[in-house]
């Protein structure tokens, strides 16, 4: 019918309703969706809206009881987060209408719900409702994980004081583990998977006047003060972050990065953390020249800070750095750490 009368939006619309029937919704939808854009007749234009409101009634359903039939299965009912991944400008507007379609929500909200660059919590909840809005996604091309909050739990973390001998293959370390006791790892080089970096702001409060000088009070503003540098080191086959911090490596023990005269040992103590850093991490870095490196922690930091602070104060986090200022980026550092973990 179609090839012998391809300008008949009638039999477009045939078409459309006999994909609904033999239950394939997503070529019903295209055909209802070209009709709309298309068909003048005020007849084919109601009925096709009709089509995709049956449609979206049986998504609805399905949806509702995958949901349901997941959450009676207790290991579904655990705790966990749902994460969106970085989608291209070009494929935005796709993702969106997608994304509206398996949230309910307007396209222009989910357009806003996306981002071109790094991850964001999407959703937290049961992990069988969120594995099933995420199957629905990856199935739509948007790209998503899910993580289960015990299993970022089961990750062990080392906090890395100095390194006791390195080589190109291997290297020993001095670390606390996660009851603060203080011990000894040795690991390959080749253990490493991944390598996740971080800056972490350090506030102080600030007095200043009323920019707009309606009044001469002086408020209290919170200002970033300096950064703290972190690293983590991914090794999956000992489920192990070994994670360094520039504001508690202990630079003065164990190795440097290299052989020192008395001089210049004495104007090392003289230099900033800063400088030490960047030797330690240059040090690092040619051992891992082959190992993803992950640095797009700040604009998931800055969401997840300040819209998921119920969560991350739930969080051990093992980072030590002495703040004046409480703050959730670092249990926000650590929860996207141990999600690239996870998804790796």
């Amino acid at each position: 019918l179609q090839k012998e009368h391809p300008q008949n939006l009638w039999v477009q619309l045939y078409i459309g309703r006999w994909y609904e029937e033999i239950n394939k919704l997503e070529s019903a939808e295209k055909f209802y969706r070209k009709l709309l854009k298309d068909a003048t007749n005020p007849q084919v234009v109601a009925q096709a809206r009709q089509g995709l409101q049956r449609i979206e009634t049986i998504e609805k359903k399905r949806q509702q009881q995958a949901i349901a039939t997941a959450k009676s299965d207790p290991k579904n009912t655990e705790p966990g987060l749902l994460i969106i991944e970085a989608i291209s400008k070009e494929n935005k507007q796709e993702a969106a209408k997608n994304l509206a379609r398996i949230m309910k929500i307007d396209p222009y909200t989910a357009r806003m719900q996306l981002q071109s660059r790094g991850w964001r919590i999407y959703r937290l909840g049961a992990i069988g409702e969120l594995k099933i809005y995420g199957e629905e996604m990856l199935k739509a091309g948007i790209p998503v994980f899910w993580a289960k909050i015990s299993d970022i739990e089961k990750i062990n973390i080392f906090r890395v004081q100095y390194f006791q001998s390195i080589s190109s293959s291997e290297a020993s370390i001095v670390c606390l583990n996660e009851q603060d006791k203080m011990g000894g790892l040795n690991f390959q080089w080749s253990e490493v998977v991944d390598k996740v970096e971080g800056l972490l702001p350090i506030f102080m409060n600030a007095m200043d006047y009323d920019p707009r000088r309606r009044s001469e009070k002086i408020r209290h503003k919170q200002m970033t003060q300096d950064y703290a540098k972190i690293l983590d080191l991914h090794l999956p086959n000992r489920r192990s972050i070994i994670r360094f911090c520039d504001q508690n490596y202990q630079y003065q023990k164990g190795i440097t990065s290299k052989v020192q005269t008395q001089d210049e040992f004495l104007l090392t103590l003289q230099t900033t953390n800063r400088s030490k850093w960047n030797d330690l991490v240059n040090m690092i870095n040619p051992k891992l020249a082959k190992v993803t490196t992950w640095s797009d922690f700040t604009s998931f930091g800055e969401v997840a800070s300040r819209d998921y602070t119920q969560l991350l104060s739930r969080l051990k986090y093992y980072i030590d750095i002495s703040r004046k200022i409480e703050t959730m980026w670092d249990p926000a550092f650590h929860l996207y750490s141990t999600l690239v973990f996870l998804k790796n």
